[in-house]
């Protein structure tokens, strides 16, 4: 996939998340701070601002560093640092990539992972964003595909079953670790975020019949 496309399918992933910042706050109300969407929702807005202004991308690596930067000063807090290391946290360091596959993607999800639970020291059953993002990256693994598309549909898949995961899992982190079992049932939102933003990859690639 070229880096104008990679540009694409990231904007549309933040759509996707514009689009659902009420479903997101209804969400993380049940049993979080009530925020998560609206804090979700600024971040994404001032990513997708910040990939406009910009006339042309040469690399993947400058779209990921773009949108992540963004939403680490934008959005402020854990949710910045967290969200923001999904997008920066892969492509810190690495060569440049002008083309986008299957495997650079996985390869770019699994440094983003691990930056993840670095800084926010969360795993999975522990009811947070980890409980979609790991499943995706660990299907992604193991479908081991060039094609893009097929990785991207198995991650969104992966994630939403991460997120029901959630229901069953008692929180260890943020405001629901005061609840105990009185947040079994509800889902985290930071893990719908992840569901949302790989389904939201996924469909792009489908209706533009790319990434393959």
């Amino acid at each position: 996939m070229r880096v104008d496309e990679t540009l694409k399918m990231v904007i549309a992933a933040c759509d996707a998340i514009i689009a659902s910042e009420s479903y997101l706050t209804e969400v993380d109300q049940k049993i979080g701070d009530g925020d998560h969407g609206t804090g979700m929702a600024l971040g994404m807005r001032a990513a997708k601002e910040a990939l406009f202004m910009k006339e042309s991308f040469e690399t993947v690596n400058e779209i990921f560093k773009t949108a992540g930067m963004t939403m680490l000063n934008s959005m402020g807090g854990a949710s910045g640092v967290i969200f923001g290391s999904f997008f920066l946290g892969g492509v810190r360091g690495k060569e440049a990539i002008t083309e986008l596959d299957g495997k650079t993607f996985l390869h770019i999800m699994e440094e983003s992972l691990d930056a993840i639970k670095k800084r926010g020291g969360a795993g999975v059953g522990d009811k947070t964003m980890v409980d979609a993002l790991e499943p995706a990256v660990l299907a992604m693994k193991e479908k081991d595909s060039d094609c893009i598309s097929e990785m991207m549909e198995t991650a969104a898949r992966a994630a939403a079953e991460g997120v029901e995961a959630t229901k069953r899992q008692i929180a260890k982190f943020g405001r629901a670790r005061y609840l105990g079992e009185r947040a079994l049932g509800y889902q985290d939102a930071g893990a719908t975020s992840v569901a949302i933003l790989f389904q939201a990859m996924s469909d792009y690639l489908k209706e533009q019949k790319t990434g393959c």
